[in-house]
């Protein structure tokens, strides 16, 4: 049969199926870079919001609305004044540690908080700050959660002082996060 004898409404049938299917072809594929974009941004938190969700696209739709949220921040880098004052005020909340525990824990709290509010972080309950801080710092917001737990049950007298050290340890990653420091760089302001 000669091709320019055939009915032109085969034809149009047939060009809508093949663009119909090209259409699903590039759905899927940027679905699937688009979770294994987020998989990667993500790493443990895209674990834990899909187990939160129950579902892996509902979570992904969790994740790219923390990401639309957080990029219409204005977040910024800390001056080199305001992150030094920051280390020496967490040298000294380290030392306060073995006095005062319990205080240190809630002064940690206090000035991871101030960090993030420094850094243009909305001052929201913490569930939201810890989803805010979860679309740059994915790795360190399980600290940040971890620590906050402590406190909740350290003001309900039920934290023993391996867990105030515990909660220290996980502020401080957050902190060295925020701040942008390494652990040695801590090191050398103390």
């Amino acid at each position: 049969m000669d091709p320019r004898a055939m009915d032109p409404k085969v034809l149009i049938a047939i060009v809508a199926v093949v663009a119909l299917l090209v259409i699903v072809a590039v759905v899927l594929y940027n679905r699937r870079n688009s979770s294994a974009r987020l998989k990667e941004k993500f790493g443990p938190e895209y674990d834990r919001v899909v187990r939160q969700q129950g579902d892996p696209k509902l979570a992904e739709n969790v994740l790219v609305e923390r990401e639309k949220r957080v990029s219409a921040l204005k977040l910024r880098e800390l001056p080199t004044a305001d992150r030094d004052r920051y280390l020496r005020q967490w040298t000294f909340v380290q030392k306060q540690f073995v006095d005062d525990p319990r205080g240190a824990v809630n002064e940690a709290d206090r000035l991871v908080t101030d960090v993030m509010n420094s850094r243009g972080y909305p001052m929201s309950e913490f569930d939201r700050r810890a989803e805010d801080i979860s679309v740059h710092y994915p790795e360190t917001v399980g600290n940040y959660r971890n620590a906050h737990e402590i406190v909740l049950r350290h003001a309900k007298g039920q934290s023993t002082t391996e867990d105030l050290r515990r909660a220290m340890v996980h502020f401080r990653s957050l902190f060295d996060e925020l701040l942008g420091v390494t652990a040695a760089t801590h090191k050398e302001v103390a």
